[in-house]
């Protein structure tokens, strides 16, 4: 029972404020139901959605929550049915102790938007507790000269529960001298009178015993029972007298245990045992129990630590008894001085995590804040770092709204640590410091950015398919799939151009590819667009110019353009014997279609019929005469001339080129040039030329046998003349034979027979083959590498 009784109101009855933050702050009246105590979990309250006049799916989509005051769950929401239920048996003198009505305070929130109810919950009492004595037994000593119609006060019973339900009235069991009454104290509680009927005689009945009961009011009552003994004392007329009443003190709520709250005395006028004063507290319950009193000096000291916010005041009664029986009372005010001995409280009702970037004010958290303690003590301030986008706002009482200052920036900071500090104004200050950490989430609002706004790549001609020539890198200051680039072509501005033949592109690493081989000569360079393309909502993109070089391989060799070369009319110079040293015969002309120093060329003079007649220039192809021309030069020549470019590997192509020394211009047999010939007919004139030859081998043969035999002939006859010796008459060749050398002897190389044709009518000269076999094999195989060149001089 008194464990029951020290229950002390205390945030039950704090008044809730209710907010609505985001689109609107929507007050409604308080809705209010009522339960029974101790029905059963999960019972059902009430139709919350139709009392606030919503949907009963409503509910569910706008995350309807019920929480209490004392932040208990002690309701529950069914979000689909939109019915209000218990969570838990309440009791409500656990709850409320001796407080009636019994009021639970609860909050309804509901989010999207943010709309707040208060509601409170009557809990009424059912007669679930008896009536209490705290003791067993009473004892009561009367005087035996006390008169019929005397009262005599007694120790209270307590009942938990209250109204209808508690204490009602007291009686006692029938007895012939007493009877009782019901009367209400200071704090209008119930407390028994004993009064007298008729006199006492000691000497005829030294003790009474009676049985008292207490009846509460239910339904069934119920009923307490104590038993009274009652001790009839020798006459004592007079009661002991309190000296100061009534007592007023004041005590820190930080006292320690067994201070001295006040020392309340009595004195009684009677001597002896009658005039022995014995303190006691004569209220019981509650009030008392922080507090015990010496009962000989009449201390009162603290036997529990006080509280303020638990109870600020209490109203002690003092009965002071003396020896006789006689006892008188008095009652000490005792308030409680409240200290700064609470720091805040700090709740937050609601946290939004993540914020999006770029969204306008926001609302992050809504929090409320207490102080248990008083005046001062109790008021509270909050604030937050300077240096943060966010603000403080108050809204209703102790209500606050943490709000960003304006739009977030998460590529800027994606993440505070937020530190809210709430102190009193007491003395000492108390502080309490709760900290949020607020992520900023990301939103689409930074397109990607190529690392260059052009790139320039390479690639060599010839190349390999499918050959990697470079990335193109984009990045993007978002986050997840707003940071997620793909990359693509864009189509070209010149149509000509086959992009998608040409180049492909990893969409995932920007790399490169050339698809097919190039050339240069019909490609040197091309142009295209990448496009970086994140996948936000909605997605952004990015473009970059790549420029691609392609770079010349050598594979092309140097093409001759002048002198042309054909096979059946190959290209003859003329040169005059006149001509001076230096004098330009011709110039070749070549082209390469490479570039750069692959078509750098350069001349080169491999072969000629007559060394160190002609010179090649080497940059130009310009063929000139080293020296004066002779007779002894032969009529024609054949230069065979190199041409190479400067590309690694390098590249040649050969050119031949047929000199005709002639006397003039003006001459009327210059060399026509020739039609093309059959190749029919090209094999019956080899079959013609090795027939000539062999017969003028043989003819050769012949002559040089007669010579021989002429010799041998003319040295005998001289022999015989003289001496018999035979000797070589000096003097130069016979005349069918030319001398080349100008010393009158054929050199090996330059050896010729020369036959006048008697038929043509124009003098015409047949230079043959030279004589020596080896060099008749040479002149075949030359002959088969470059057609005879036949003109009115008729050279072979």
């Amino acid at each position: 029972m008194e464990k029951l009784e020290r229950i002390r109101p205390n945030r039950q009855v704090m008044a809730f404020i209710f907010m609505m933050v985001l689109v609107q702050v929507c007050s409604e009246a308080t809705i209010r139901y009522s339960v029974l105590e101790e029905t059963e979990s999960g019972s059902f309250v009430a139709h919350l959605a139709k009392d606030l006049e919503l949907g009963s799916g409503e509910l569910a989509v706008r995350s309807a929550r019920v929480v209490s005051d004392d932040f208990k769950q002690r309701l529950l929401l069914d979000p689909e049915t939109g019915d209000l239920l218990l969570r838990e048996k309440l009791d409500r003198e656990e709850l409320c102790g001796s407080v009636d009505p019994c009021v639970l305070h609860f909050q309804v929130s509901l989010e999207k938007p943010v709309q707040y109810f208060q509601g409170e919950l009557l809990i009424q009492d059912i007669n679930d507790h008896s009536p209490e004595f705290k003791d067993g037994k009473l004892l009561l000593k009367i005087p035996e000269n006390s008169q019929p119609g005397a009262r005599f006060s007694m120790k209270l019973a307590q009942d938990l529960d209250v109204g209808s339900n508690g204490l009602q009235q007291y009686t006692v069991s029938p007895n012939s001298h007493f009877h009782v009454l019901t009367r209400n104290n200071s704090e209008g509680k119930k407390y028994p009178e004993l009064v007298q009927d008729r006199a006492l005689d000691r000497e005829e009945q030294e003790e009474l015993s009676l049985t008292l009961t207490a009846v509460d009011g239910g339904s069934p009552p119920r009923s307490g029972t104590t038993m009274v003994r009652i001790l009839i004392l020798d006459i004592n007329d007079n009661a002991p007298e309190f000296v100061n009443t009534p007592y007023e003190v004041q005590v820190p709520e930080n006292s320690p245990l067994n201070a001295l709250v006040v020392r309340v005395s009595a004195r009684d006028l009677d001597a002896g045992i009658h005039g022995d004063v014995v303190y006691s507290l004569f209220q019981g319950g509650r009030a008392s129990q922080p507090f015990v009193i010496d009962e000989t000096t009449g201390e009162i000291r603290l036997s529990k630590e006080l509280d303020f916010e638990v109870t600020s005041f209490y109203n002690i009664e003092i009965e002071a008894t003396d020896g006789g029986g006689l006892s008188g009372k008095c009652s000490v005010a005792v308030q409680v001085l409240d200290v700064n001995d609470n720091a805040p409280e700090l709740i937050i009702r609601k946290l939004t995590i993540p914020v999006p970037e770029n969204s306008p004010e926001t609302v992050v958290a809504v929090f409320s804040v207490s102080d248990s303690d008083s005046r001062d003590n109790g008021r509270v301030v909050c604030s937050i770092p300077n240096d943060l986008p966010f603000l403080l706002k108050p809204t209703f009482k102790n209500y606050y709204t943490l709000v960003t200052e304006g739009p977030l920036d998460r590529e800027s900071r994606a993440e505070y640590n937020i530190t809210i500090s709430v102190s009193d104004m007491g003395t000492p200050r108390l502080t309490t410091q709760h900290t949020i950490t607020v992520q900023v989430s990301d939103i689409n609002d930074n397109a990607p950015a190529f690392t260059q706004s052009s790139y320039t790549l390479s690639v060599r001609e010839n190349n390999s398919p499918a050959l990697h020539i470079g990335t193109i890198r984009a990045t993007d200051s978002d986050s997840g799939s707003n940071a997620h680039i793909t990359y693509s072509l864009l189509p070209p501005h010149d149509p000509q151009l086959a992009l998608a033949s040409l180049i492909s592109i990893n969409a995932d690493n920007g790399q490169l590819f050339v698809l097919r081989a190039l050339d240069y000569e019909a490609l040197q360079a091309f142009e295209f667009r990448v496009a970086a393309t994140d996948q936000g909502s909605p997605a952004l993109s990015s473009q970059a110019l790549v420029s691609v070089l392609v770079l010349d391989d050598n594979d092309n060799a140097p093409f001759v353009l002048y002198p042309l070369q054909n096979a059946s009319a190959p290209c003859t110079e003329l040169l005059p014997r006149a001509a001076e040293p230096g004098y330009l015969v011709t110039k070749v002309v070549a082209v390469d279609r490479d570039s750069g120093q692959n078509a750098w060329l350069s001349f080169q003079l491999l072969k000629a019929t007559e060394p160190g007649l002609f010179s090649l220039w080497a940059h130009n192809g310009e063929v000139r005469t080293t020296r004066l021309l002779s007779e002894r030069d032969a009529p024609k020549h054949r230069l065979l001339l190199l041409v190479k470019d400067n590309g690694d590997p390098q590249r040649s192509a050969s050119v031949t080129l047929h000199v005709l020394l002639v006397d003039g211009f003006s001459q009327p047999y210059l060399p026509l040039p020739e039609v093309a010939r059959d190749p029919a007919q090209d094999g019956e004139d080899v079959l013609t030329l090795y027939l000539v030859i062999a017969l003028a081998s043989v003819s050769s043969l012949f002559l040089l046998s007669v010579l021989l035999f002429v010799g041998l002939k003319l040295c005998r006859r001289a022999r015989a003349a003289s001496l018999g010796g035979c000797s070589v008459t000096d003097g130069r060749f016979p005349g069918h034979l030319v001398d080349v050398s100008g010393t009158g002897t054929l050199s090996q190389s330059y050896q010729y027979e020369v036959c006048l044709k008697g038929d043509t009518g124009t003098n015409e000269f047949n230079f043959l083959k030279p004589l020596f076999p080896n060099l008749q094999t040479e002149a075949a195989t030359e002959e088969r590498k470059n057609p005879v060149v036949r003109n009115s001089f008729g050279f072979y």
